[in-house]
């Protein structure tokens, strides 16, 4: 803002109290202190908004940015699904999976049942 130098100010307090007299300055001081608080407050108010206004401005910035990248994926996405279509513009049957081998760990348990029911001699 500003700025007031220690000399300028008693200068300016100097010619206040010539102007005003003695009786009228503590008042006019007062006055002028509420004035310079209330101009501080309001400019610390547009201040903050200025910033919030920034802030929403670089929310919806980022937004905007993230949509555009959703519809390009979307796209590239569309493009490769009509890339994998045969001709006719139906989906195509997907290849069977192939049967998955039996587990080594079923086997071994598969194989102990087996001998556990065969009866032994001692019977």
């Amino acid at each position: 803002m500003i700025e007031i130098s220690f000399g300028k100010l008693v200068l300016l307090a100097l010619v206040a109290l010539i102007v005003l007299g003695p009786e009228k300055l503590p008042h006019a001081a007062r006055t002028a202190g509420v004035f310079m608080r209330r101009v501080r407050t309001g400019w610390d108010s547009v201040r903050a908004e200025v910033e919030r206004e920034l802030q929403v401005e670089e929310i919806r910035r980022q937004a905007r940015e993230a949509a555009s990248r959703a519809e390009a994926a979307q796209a590239e996405l569309d493009e490769t699904l009509r890339k994998m279509r045969p001709q006719g513009g139906a989906p195509s049957n997907p290849p069977a999976p192939a049967p998955a081998a039996p587990e080594p760990a079923t086997e071994a348990v598969a194989a102990t049942v087996e001998t556990k029911d065969v009866p032994h001699g001692n019977a």
